[in-house]
């Protein structure tokens, strides 16, 4: 799982996008995909005017303003005027393009390319890994679809038969970060960065056999932002992230992006393809029709139809002769046959099923289970083994998310309040033992591209109440909770997935919070409902942990206005701008993060919006931790190789990575020793091999973050 709880699984492109001004949908497409592409073309060659049209009057407007500004205002004109003509730019090289879908033959491709392969790198899991036998894991919930995309595609499940499994053209090395290939077996970078271009593999192939061709990934655009379905997300990265596709015959092709970016291949890299043959039946009806049926998948594993088996169960099959079972970098992962997804509600009643045998692996990171629930005998006799596995992924922004267009909630000094009046540490104190950390900040953990000087606001019920009382809440009611002098009472609501864990933390929270004059109201519901208020975006405030990809964060999704309301200023659902943000600088700054030319300007525009989201306290970090600790039947067996050590380090669980298997001498040796009263060695191992500890290299990183003088940041970075 990539996702804690329930919010997990949201797909993260690291992409280019650009100020989105309006959301125009094409008109309803009438049949195929050929109609669609001519259509497209002429609508975005349109769109693309626009732009261009309505940049060249910003220009104007700001040139006019420049020849009366001075000071400070005329220093961030300036600013304005170059972000413009750098945009200007980029309208007119997208316009150079003509169509956004182009078809050549494959002696058109440019002669001069120097291509990359990535075959350099370290080899991902172990040569001893066996192939064979049925891993059984736990699911909380069965999934409302089983669609890669389209109405509820979103859930935590997907990571499971997707995400984890599906290959992309490039990929990133799970340790070293390095690119490395996936579908495309080299690529190349034009001389200007702003085309990347991919030779297909000539093996490659969908789970039935059918190739995988060049014009697929087109395709796989068709089925996404047709209005056949809302995917809203799709629409703007086709739109605003991609420039356009070029085909030069079945195996090879070229995706064009609007300026040069930092890991363009990968990033760039990460579109899927589409088996045209599949969705030969896309429609107005996709959803419904497509509910059930999983698509012939570039990954190892397949579900097939005989094993949905609703309500119950989800199991994975391994494909058949997969194209990619032999490839450096694939060949010692996937290697179970079989992966049983069955549902356990309660994580109790899970722990028992492992336990008994009926599961094979189980986390066991929270202290109650580590500390108390594996005492017993399976442990001490050697049958179920324990891991500890200190990994390198960027912290989860696992806190409270606020909604700034809310009441109360829409005031800087009641926000800071409300993150001194949260004693995280008591939760990780008291709940954790301990193990936890304190989560510093939003986006933390992503090396050079986040900034380690800032630090969680601390519980203290002095500050809470010198900010509440800034804010105007000078009297305390009789139940202890402060209002202000018109009656207006401190109180905001709290949404979340209901979960016993939850309840508790929530209650510990709300007990210290009211020592400083804050009502945090309990606001749980099932995890579904939970979810779809906060895509709703009617919450006051929600907890929720999105997933992150590394190796940089994406700031666009959360904090663009483009994410937080339409084009007539209405808020904005089904995206991940939780907080509703909404902010031209902003703006600003995520453009430049997302379209970062280069590694220096990417963490310059990321240090900033980091310190925008502290400074304006509009999140509250919760806890965060280092490792993973689990629990194995020894039959599972994982690597311990000079490559890896249990698992490539840059995951956020070690079960998606596949690079474990199942021993079937060891399954008999094992059930056969508990029938006759055998017993093993004790098994507590600790794998800290990639744990972070070199102090010479964090000396260089804290001299690389040192924060800039505040004369060179702008108005709203500055720290209050």
């Amino acid at each position: 799982m990539r996702i804690f709880l329930n919010l997990l699984g949201v797909a993260l492109i690291c992409l280019g996008f650009t100020a989105c001004r309006s959301d125009e949908s094409l008109n309803k497409r009438t049949s195929n995909f050929e109609e669609f592409i001519a259509r497209y073309n002429t609508y975005i060659k349109g769109w693309l005017e626009e732009q261009a049209q309505i940049t060249s009057q910003e220009v104007a407007e700001t040139v006019e303003q420049l020849e009366t500004a001075e000071g400070e205002a005329r220093e961030e004109l300036e600013r304005t005027v170059s972000n413009l003509e750098r945009e200007q730019e980029k309208w007119e090289y997208r316009q150079s393009l003509e169509e956004y879908f182009r078809f050549k033959e494959p002696n058109e491709i440019p002669d001069d390319l120097v291509w990359e392969d990535g075959s350099e790198h370290e080899e991902i899991g172990d040569s001893r890994a066996e192939k064979g036998g049925t891993f059984t894991r736990e699911i909380p919930s069965f999934p409302p679809t089983i669609r890669l995309f389209g109405d509820n595609s979103n859930n935590g499940f997907r990571s499971y038969i997707y995400d984890d499994i599906l290959m992309v053209l490039v990929d990133y090395h799970p340790k070293s970060m390095e690119m490395i290939p996936g579908i495309a077996k080299r690529w190349a970078v034009s001389e200007d960065g702003r085309t990347v271009y991919y030779e297909i593999h000539e093996d490659a192939c969908y789970s039935d056999g059918v190739p995988i061709r060049a014009k697929d990934f087109m395709f796989g655009a068709y089925v996404r932002i047709s209005d056949d379905i809302v995917e809203p997300f799709f629409k703007q990265v086709y739109r605003e992230a991609v420039a356009g596709m070029t085909t030069y015959g079945d195996k090879l092709l070229a995706i064009h992006i609007p300026e040069a970016q930092v890991y363009a291949p990968a990033g760039i890299g990460s579109l899927r393809p589409a088996p045209p043959h599949f969705y030969e039946e896309y429609g107005p009806d996709f959803a419904e029709r497509y509910q059930w049926k999983f698509p012939p998948t570039t990954g190892a594993y397949e579900v097939r139809e005989d094993d949905i088996v609703k309500g119950v169960s989800i199991t994975q099959t391994r494909v058949k002769d997969w194209w990619a079972k032999d490839l450096k970098y694939y060949r010692y992962r996937y290697n179970v046959d079989r992966i049983r997804n069955i549902v356990v509600r309660d994580d109790s009643k899970a722990f028992e099923l492992f336990r008994a045998g009926e599961i094979d692996s189980f986390y066991l990171s929270l202290p109650k289970y580590w500390y108390e629930k594996t005492e017993i005998d399976p442990v001490f006799d050697g049958y179920i083994e324990r891991y500890t596995f200190y990994n390198q992924y960027p912290d989860i922004p696992r806190g409270l998310w606020l909604n700034v267009t809310k009441p109360l909630l829409d005031e800087k000094q009641i926000r800071i309040g409300i993150q001194h009046a949260m004693n995280w540490q008591k939760v990780i104190d008291v709940m954790f033992r301990g193990d936890f950390q304190r989560l510093n900040s939003f986006q933390e953990g992503f090396g050079p591209f986040s900034d380690p000087t800032i630090k969680a606001r601390p519980y203290s019920i002095s500050a809470a109440r010198a900010a509440f009382r800034e804010a105007g809440f000078t009297e305390t009611a009789r139940d202890g909770i402060l209002r202000r002098p018109d009656g207006t009472r401190l109180s905001v609501a709290l949404s979340y997935s209901a979960h016993p864990e939850l309840d508790t933390m929530f209650s510990i929270l709300k007990e210290e919070a009211k020592a400083c004059g804050f009502d945090l109201r309990m606001d749980s519901n099932e995890s579904v409902v939970s979810y779809k208020k906060m895509m709703q975006k009617q919450h006051e405030m929600a907890y929720a942990a999105w997933g992150v990809n590394p190796p940089s964060p994406d700031y666009y999704q959360y904090l663009h206005s483009s994410n937080a309301r339409d084009a007539r200023g209405n808020i904005k659902p089904q995206t991940n701008n939780l907080f509703v943000w909404s902010r031209q600088d902003t703006d600003t700054l995520c453009e430049k993060a997302r379209n970062a030319r280069t590694e220096e300007e990417l963490i310059d525009a990321n240090l900033k919006l980091q310190n925008i989201v502290h400074d304006e306290a509009i999140f509250v970090p919760a806890y965060t931790v280092d490792f993973k600790r689990m629990g194995s039947w020894r039959w599972v067996c994982w690597p311990d190789s000079e490559t890896t050590r249990f698992s490539p380090p840059v995951i956020y669980e070690p079960l998606e990575e596949h690079v474990h298997w199942i021993d079937q001498k060891k399954k008999k040796e094992t059930l056969a020793a508990m029938k006759a009263g055998k017993v093993f060695p004790e098994v507590n191992r600790v794998f800290d091999d990639y744990r972070y500890t070199d102090s010479e290299e964090a000396e260089k990183m804290e001299e690389l973050l040192k924060p800039a003088e505040p004369d060179q940041l702008l108005e709203s970075e500055v720290e209050q």
